[in-house]
Parts: structure tokens; C-alpha cells; sequence
């Protein structure tokens, strides 16, 4: 059964219609009503921006997708080298270090806060000045 349908006077411009009737065939609709329906949708998709793809080229969203997968990806292998090569340092500067558990507890929670106050822009040379007994603050 065919959803229901309104009915409602329309005027258009002569230039507005000459518009319809050539981009009819483009957009594969059967009929004016047809167009002008998915035309509301579209814009009103556009300006709601709820759901981006009622608006944005099916070619357009695939590319934006292939490319932000690629990126994430990307980033992935990119964390999971840095990862690989911190436990490295880890484990390096562990076996020549001796450090209490409590030492250990406190130096993770100043640099969790350290993290936390410079959005992590941390550097070498401020945590060398802190090692060295200088003020911080």
C-alpha cells in the first residue's frame, strides 16, 4: 500500500521549473512531485544537519570515510610504535633504577598532574630541572 500523500498548491518561478525539469533526469525521480520531495529532504536534512548523509553525496561520505579509516589507522600504528619503544625505556631505565613503591606511587601521581596542568606538552628539560630539586611552580 502506498504511503499516504498531502496535497497542497505550489507556484514556482518559469526559471525555478525550467531548473526541476532539467535536473530531473540526474536525479533518476519519476515525476516533479517526486523531486520536489526529495529536494525538502535534502534541505531540510542540510539545515537540520542531524544526519549529514541525507545531504552530503553517497561518493562524498564513502571518501570521508575510507580517508578518516585510513587516518585511524594510521594514528593506531603510530601509538603502538611509541607504546613498543616507552616499554623499551620502561624496562631500561627500570633495571638500573632502585625505587621504593611508595617513591614509585608519588612520582605517577605528579605526572599524572603534570600531564593534566601543561595538556601534555611536557619536556625533557622541565622534568630534568624538577629531578634536580628546582621549583616547579
Amino acid at each position: 500500500m502506498a504511503e499516504e500523500k498531502y496535497r497542497f498548491p505550489l507556484r514556482l518561478t518559469p526559471e525555478v521549473q525550467h531548473m526541476m525539469k532539467e535536473a530531473m533526469p540526474h536525479d533518476n525521480s519519476q515525476s516533479q512531485n517526486e523531486y520536489i520531495e526529495k529536494a525538502i529532504r535534502f534541505y531540510s536534512g542540510y539545515l537540520m544537519t542531524k544526519d549529514s548523509t541525507e545531504y552530503l553525496t553517497p561518493t562524498l561520505v564513502e571518501s570521508l570515510r575510507g580517508t578518516l579509516d585510513s587516518f585511524g589507522a594510521h594514528i593506531n600504528r603510530s601509538l603502538f610504535r611509541l607504546c613498543v619503544e616507552n616499554a623499551i625505556m620502561e624496562n631500561i631505565l627500570a633495571a638500573g633504577l632502585e625505587m621504593r613503591d611508595d617513591e614509585l606511587k608519588k612520582l605517577r601521581a605528579r605526572c599524572i598532574a603534570e600531564v593534566k596542568r601543561t595538556n601534555g606538552r611536557l619536556s625533557f628539560e622541565d622534568n630534568l630541572r624538577f629531578q634536580q630539586g628546582e621549583d616547579m611552580d
